[in-house]
């Protein structure tokens, strides 16, 4: 399943539910939610180890967010590689 996740701050419950092997993308400002120094960290962490998660490169490049600030382990994509992720999961779940 393809979760994307737009809004700020991100809801504890949706978070949890994610399964294993879902890929989730953030977009809009939800970006902010995936810094290092960021509240989210510790969870983010753990999420890593079961799924994969994604931000728009044009997302952090608004909001003047460098690749290197976000929690190690989320993959930076562009638009091409989004419209991949919704061929690949054909279940797509939005939280806005």
């Amino acid at each position: 399943m393809l979760h994307l996740i737009s809004q700020s701050p991100i809801e504890s419950a949706v978070l949890a539910r994610f399964c294993a092997g879902d890929d989730v993308v953030f977009l809009d400002s939800a970006a902010l939610r995936l810094l290092k120094a960021g509240d989210l960290n510790n969870t983010l962490v753990e999420l890593l180890k079961i799924q994969q998660l994604y931000v728009l490169a044009d997302d952090l490049a608004v909001r003047g967010i460098a690749a290197a600030e976000l929690v190690q382990g989320i993959n930076v994509i562009d638009y091409a590689q989004l419209v991949a992720l919704t061929v690949k999961n054909p279940v797509i779940q939005s939280w806005t």
